[in-house]
């Protein structure tokens, strides 16, 4: 048993956490004449070493990722999820949003194409909550910051807001909230194109570029905001906001994350910097999912598919999921991880 922890410790740190890099960074760092130690020194090692960790891992993850993904183009998804009802329908959905790696607004003209197509409106959105918020990369890079016990229960909790969410709106019957051109919408059943190994690399291969291109600028910003709050903001001052002597810290993390837009590459660097400072486990989490889910630039395209009384439900749900996740971590994980 203490070799398969050793053997499992090693993989977490080494591998996918990378401190073999961390350790490399800091020399070059002190190399140059700058203390790792200090603040300066600090926030440059964290930068390069973050950015290099995340779009490393990215890249492997992503090419996994996509080759499964050719396997579940839109067409097909819509068809998958068409032979399922129920609560079985919006669970289907939601472990589907897992293989997709879409931000939220990425995600929304799916939405659209597959509630366009006739799909039940709760599974439509029990696929849009879950695609941005858990995915099988988040997984691994939640593991290689948090561990695996926190990664597969953040993972596991999207899950359930995304299956409850989704079964709560299909049960209002929301169906006349949705614009009346994609309710009238028409798709053209195109056949499932059959690719070979090759054509599946491939596809993988441009995904991974595509991705890394629209991702890069969030990991930059998202991993700069990381430097700063790990090496210039005062430990004192995110203990006060997001610590256990604010009961409401939870609450904050998850509206703090509304008017940014990032994916939960983005989000992740910021939530290891916060966690560094004192903040609790669970208002960092809920952040991430505040950021990943209800980020205002992806409301906004929302707004275009559903009326306001649609929206105002969807964003409800998700937040009272969220802060409820988050208040978990906070009282009751610590007793069970």
């Amino acid at each position: 048993m203490q070799t398969i922890q050793t053997a499992w410790d090693f993989f977490q740190n080494e591998v996918l956490g990378m401190k073999w890099l961390n350790r490399l960074i800091g020399n070059i760092v002190e190399a140059c004449g700058l203390d790792p130690a200090s603040r300066i020194g600090g926030s440059v090692q964290f930068f390069f070493y973050d950015v290099l960790k995340i779009m490393a891992l990215l890249g492997v993850l992503i090419m996994m990722i996509s080759y499964i993904q050719s396997y579940f183009p839109p067409e097909r998804t819509r068809k998958i999820l068409g032979r399922f009802h129920g609560i079985g329908a919006n669970i289907i959905a939601a472990l589907l949003g897992t293989v997709t790696p879409f931000c939220s607004c990425s995600s929304i003209p799916l939405f659209i194409g597959f509630t366009g197509a006739g799909l039940p409106l709760g599974v439509t959105f029990s696929f849009l909550i879950s695609s941005p918020m858990v995915d099988l990369g988040s997984l691994v890079l939640l593991m290689s910051i948090f561990g695996w016990k926190i990664a597969l229960l953040y993972v596991l909790f999207g899950l359930v807001i995304a299956v409850a969410g989704g079964t709560l709106i299909e049960k209002l019957h929301l169906e006349g909230q949705v614009e009346e051109y994609i309710r009238n919408g028409k798709t053209i059943d195109i056949p499932q194109e059959q690719l070979h190994y090759k054509d599946r690399m491939k596809f993988a291969w441009g995904q991974v570029v595509a991705t890394a291109k629209k991702v890069f600028p969030y990991v930059l910003v998202g991993v700069g905001v990381g430097a700063w709050i790990h090496n210039w903001i005062p430990e004192e001052l995110i203990v006060k906001l997001l610590g256990d002597n604010n009961p409401f810290g939870v609450i904050i993390a998850t509206v703090a994350g509304v008017p940014m837009y990032a994916d939960i590459f983005g989000t992740i660097p910021i939530a290891e910097a916060l966690l560094a400072k004192g903040a609790l486990l669970g208002a960092v989490l809920s952040f991430m999912m505040g950021v990943t889910t209800l980020s205002l630039p992806s409301m906004i395209m929302l707004r275009k598919a559903v009326k306001p009384k649609l929206l105002g439900i969807f964003v409800g749900v998700c937040t009272l999921g969220i802060i409820l996740v988050g208040y978990f971590f906070n009282f009751i994980a610590p007793f069970i991880l």
